[in-house]
């Protein structure tokens, strides 16, 4: 079981780089697909400060907030998901959103253990 643990330690610290790197490294990006599905900035600039603080509410100890921070990133990452549908976007664009939901789902499942 402590192996588990550590890795799914490891998996939310990557969640956390991954988030960090999108919206403040290739945020010159985020601009651009915002603007191309035609959303307002301050969706995007909302956006972007809900999941910031979801991946860190989730490297917290307390089990239930990182069971309302999971879900409320999981719930983001599947209206990315449907967004990319929505713009008739390639499936290789679907999977950083993708596995990002997945991820919040095992974090929301396992906050507890």
């Amino acid at each position: 079981m402590l192996n588990f643990i550590v890795i799914l330690e490891c998996l939310k610290i990557l969640t956390l780089a991954a988030v960090f790197f999108v919206w403040f490294v290739r945020y010159d990006n985020i601009i651009k697909e915002f603007s191309e599905y035609g959303l307002p900035a301050k969706l995007r600039d909302f956006v972007g400060i809900l999941k910031i603080s979801c991946v860190l509410m989730i490297q917290n100890d307390n089990p239930v907030i990182v069971e309302l921070s999971s879900l409320l990133l999981a719930f983001l990452m599947f209206c990315a998901v449907v967004t990319h549908f929505r713009a008739k976007h390639k499936i290789i664009e679907y999977i950083p959103s993708f596995s990002l939901m997945c991820l919040s789902l095992v974090f929301f499942l396992t906050a507890s253990l």
